[in-house]
C-alpha cells in the first residue's frame, strides 16, 4: 500500500506503510489501527482510535507480538532495546516504546502521529524480530517519568503489528 500527500513545494511526497496493527479492546471490539510508515528518511507512526474512554490514554510500543486478553500482558514491557528507563521527562529515558498520550474525544475517538526513534536500518530487526512488537493503549495517562510504563494504568486495547 502507498500513500501519497502534498509537501509546500506542492510536490507529492510518498509514505509507505511498513506496518499495520488492527486494535481491539479486551471484549474483542474493534478498537482503531496503528500503522508504522515512512516519511523521507523517517518512521512515523500513525495512530487512529475509537470505542475508547475519553481522555488521555498512555501509548506505547511493547516488545512482544500478542495481544492475550483481558490484560494484554502477553505483549510484554515496552519496547526498549538500548535498556533506558521510562519516560521523555526522565534523565535516564526515554526508550524506543514511549510515545506521547493518546487524547480520546468525547465521542470516544482519537489520533496520534508521531515520528519513532529508529532508523530505517534497524526498523525491522526492532520491529519484525522472532516474537513481534504490540501496540498497547492504557487506562490512563503516561505522566512521562515513572519507570516502568508512567504510571498509566490497565491496558485496554492491543494491536499486533504485521506486514501489510
Amino acid at each position: 500500500m502507498t500513500l501519497t500527500a502534498c509537501t509546500t513545494t506542492g510536490q507529492a511526497a510518498t509514505s509507505t506503510v511498513l506496518a499495520a496493527a488492527p486494535l481491539a479492546t479486551a471484549d474483542g471490539h474493534p478498537a482503531g489501527r496503528a500503522e508504522l510508515v515512512t516519511s523521507g528518511d523517517r518512521i512515523l507512526l500513525h495512530l487512529t482510535a475509537s470505542g475508547l474512554p475519553a481522555g488521555a490514554h498512555g501509548a506505547h510500543l511493547h516488545t512482544t507480538g500478542r495481544c492475550e486478553a483481558p490484560g494484554f500482558t502477553t505483549a510484554g514491557g515496552h519496547l526498549n532495546p538500548a535498556g533506558h528507563q521510562h519516560g521523555t521527562e526522565n534523565p535516564a529515558g526515554p526508550h524506543l516504546g514511549d510515545l506521547p498520550n493518546l487524547i480520546v474525544k468525547d465521542d470516544g475517538t482519537g489520533e496520534l502521529t508521531v515520528p519513532v526513534s529508529v532508523a530505517r536500518a534497524d526498523f525491522d530487526a526492532r520491529v519484525f524480530d522472532p516474537d513481534g512488537t504490540a501496540i498497547v493503549i492504557h487506562a490512563g495517562p503516561d505522566d512521562y517519568k515513572t519507570d516502568p510504563s508512567g504510571n498509566s494504568g490497565g491496558r485496554i486495547a492491543c494491536g499486533v503489528f504485521a506486514h501489510p
